[in-house]
C-alpha cells in the first residue's frame, strides 16, 4: 500500500513539472524579450544624440534647412526634429518612438553657439 501511495504522489507531480517547465519558458521569453526591447531604446536613443548634435551643429553655422535633413537621416526612423535659437546658442531637439516599443518615445538635445557670419569652418 505504501508503495500506491508514493506512485500516486509521483504522477501527481508530473503535471506540476509540466506547469512549471512552462512558466519558466514564458518568464525566459519575457525577460529575453524586454532585453532586445532595452538595446533597441539605448541604440534609438544614441540614434537621437547624434542627429541632435549634427543639426545643432549645422544650424549654428546658419544653415537650418540641411540641419533637418541631416537629423533626418542620422536620426531614428521617423524621428521629429525641432531647432530653435535662444539668444546666441541653436538648440536642437530630435525625439522619436522605439521600433519594437512604439508607447516608448527617445529624444535628445544638443546645445552648440552660433558662429559669426563669414566664419570659416
Amino acid at each position: 500500500m505504501i508503495r500506491r501511495g508514493r506512485a500516486r504522489l509521483a504522477s501527481d507531480e508530473r503535471g506540476m513539472v509540466t506547469v512549471e517547465a512552462a512558466i519558466a519558458i514564458a518568464s525566459i521569453v519575457a525577460a529575453v524579450v524586454m532585453g532586445v526591447v532595452g538595446i533597441v531604446a539605448v541604440a534609438a536613443h544614441v540614434r537621437c544624440i547624434d542627429a541632435a548634435r549634427e543639426a545643432a551643429r549645422i544650424a549654428a553655422q546658419g544653415d537650418s534647412g540641411r540641419a533637418e535633413e541631416v537629423a533626418a537621416q542620422v536620426g531614428p526612423r521617423g524621428a521629429q526634429v525641432q531647432i530653435r535659437t535662444e539668444g546666441d546658442v541653436v538648440v536642437a531637439r530630435v525625439s522619436a518612438s522605439v521600433p519594437l516599443f512604439p508607447m516608448l518615445d527617445v529624444g535628445a538635445d544638443a546645445v552648440a553657439a552660433v558662429e559669426p557670419e563669414g566664419a570659416a569652418p
